[in-house]
């Protein structure tokens, strides 16, 4: 059976970075993005379409994000989904995220290198690991 699990999103921040850390002290931040698609309506109108996306930033990417990110800031994001689920007074809850494994920051200044890449060893902003190995949190315990 194949499977193959990517996203790529360019969109703008919708709220500011919150930076958090787990327990076991790694840097960790959920980042909400607005993705606009534009498309011809019945009438032949343009129309933009957005959608709202979280998406979940751990280690150096997630400081990097908190340190240059803020509501308004565009950004392109590669990733995967990741389907959380967890149980709340006796109910179900499921969300859907983007788990960001690099991201480039956009509009950044002249000469910068604004790139957080977990498999790009030289770039300044790199991500030593994704997601915490072995770390399958739920709702409740990511810290936000």
């Amino acid at each position: 059976m194949a499977s193959y699990n990517r996203v790529i999103l360019m969109g703008n921040v919708t709220r500011d970075i919150q930076l958090r850390y787990t327990p076991a002290g790694t840097p960790v931040t959920e980042v909400g993005m607005a993705v606009n698609d534009r498309r011809k309506n019945q009438n032949g109108e343009w129309v933009d379409e957005t959608t709202f996306v979280d998406v979940t930033f751990w280690g150096r990417t997630a400081e990097v994000a908190s340190e240059y990110l803020s509501k308004g800031s565009p950004v392109f994001v590669e990733g995967r989904l990741k389907l959380d689920t967890w149980e709340k007074d006796g109910q179900k809850n499921y969300k859907l995220r983007v788990v960001c494994d690099r991201m480039q920051l956009l509009g950044a200044r002249e000469g910068a290198n604004r790139t957080a890449n977990r498999d790009d060893r030289s770039s300044d902003f790199t991500e030593h690991s994704s997601e915490p190995a072995g770390n399958r949190m739920n709702g409740d315990e990511i810290p936000f």
